[in-house]
């Protein structure tokens, strides 16, 4: 009985891990080029919603691009990455 419960507790734990993290599967970049430019802008904010989420991470070296750290700035509570307070997320290690 003790094994079937530890065998459903890893498979719950999996099922969970997979889940959560099919979410943050890159997307491709929209070729703004071949598009009016308000068409490119709704492209990248909804590839950026389906990329990132608010998922506990505050600070620069949590994250991995100036686009990652600018999403997480306009979008997520509590961040604190903007010591200046001008609107540009970590300067010195991804948005220079």
């Amino acid at each position: 009985m003790k094994k079937l419960i530890l065998i459903l507790a890893v498979g719950f734990a999996a099922w969970q891990f997979y889940f959560k993290h099919q979410d943050r599967q890159t997307v491709t970049s929209y070729d703004s080029d071949s598009a009016p430019s308000s068409f490119a802008a709704q492209q990248s904010a909804a590839a950026l919603a389906r990329t990132y989420s608010c998922d506990g991470r505050t600070y620069c070296s949590q994250m991995s691009s100036c686009e990652e750290a600018t999403y997480f700035l306009q979008h997520c509570p509590g961040m604190k990455m903007d010591g200046d307070y001008d609107g540009v997320p970590c300067e010195q290690q991804w948005c220079n």
